[in-house]
């Protein structure tokens, strides 16, 4: 078994000292007040951004920005117009669950860990990195970059108190069970009727979404590219705030958006 491990845990700390002094401003998101709930018997109390101790506040709030507006803040590394909110919700701060998008909250305590789809233990830079590869069509960041420790850095922060490799049952996707076989035809008249207020005609997005195919969309490497991964998601977010598509309607019109052409991920 590989083990990929990048950052020492000296360096991770010397780089985020040198945030203390720098300042890369606010978001109105970050400012929303914390929400504690119990989700499935564990308690979800996410902290702000903005409530980081000052020694990492600027760190966390880049990676918080870097989250929301990847174009802004690491466009050298994003080959797409998708953001990590476009399925990250608030920048990953939520409990899941229907209109929560994916959370990101916790996140930080389940790794290093297993993965399939690289067939090694990757640590949470290699995971961040897998994501700008493939859902962003990009490029990965240097380990060692301020951006990566910035993302790091928020990832640590937002999943403050979770026990390390603790259940954390708001984290990932639940896939539809259904013996519905996903129709691409009847995808289309979904996507027609539902999705092109807010993803466009084409599906190549607008200014309040993101495009769900295409050049500028996410590789056929991302794991929304994936049909079952992408029902999921519909089923439980869309449409945004309001998701009320039924399981098969969800597959289906994620039949047909998978099946539409896309960048070609290259490893």
């Amino acid at each position: 078994m590989k083990i990929k491990v990048l950052l020492p845990a000296a360096l991770l700390a010397l780089l985020v000292g040198a945030f203390a002094a720098a300042n890369f401003g606010d978001s109105v998101f970050a400012r929303s007040p914390q929400k504690s709930m119990m989700v499935d018997g564990v308690r979800y109390a996410a902290p702000s951004p903005n409530e980081a101790p000052a020694s990492i506040r600027a760190a966390v709030m880049l990676g918080y920005n870097i989250m929301n507006d990847p174009q802004k803040y690491v466009s050298q590394y994003v080959g797409d117009s998708v953001t990590c909110s476009s399925c990250h919700f608030n920048g990953g701060i939520s409990p899941g669950g229907k209109n929560g998008g994916l959370s990101l909250v916790g996140v930080a305590a389940k790794y290093p860990a297993y993965r399939s789809r690289s067939g090694q233990v990757d640590d949470i830079i290699a995971r961040t990195n897998a994501c700008f590869l493939r859902s962003m069509n990009g490029k990965a960041l240097p380990p060692d970059s301020k951006e990566m420790v910035a993302i790091v850095t928020y990832f640590h922060w937002i999943s403050k108190g979770i026990p390390i490799y603790g259940r954390i049952p708001w984290l990932g996707l639940k896939h539809i069970e259904s013996r519905h076989k996903p129709n691409a035809v009847a995808g289309k008249k979904v996507f027609t009727q539902t999705c092109v207020a807010c993803h466009g005609m084409d599906g190549q997005g607008t200014k309040i979404a993101p495009p769900l195919w295409g050049k500028y969309s996410f590789n056929d490497g991302a794991g929304m590219a994936h049909l079952q991964n992408f029902a999921a998601f519909v089923h439980d977010n869309m449409p945004y705030q309001v998701s009320n598509l039924t399981p098969d309607q969800a597959l289906d019109v994620a039949a047909y958006v998978t099946a539409q052409p896309r960048p070609h991920f290259v490893k």
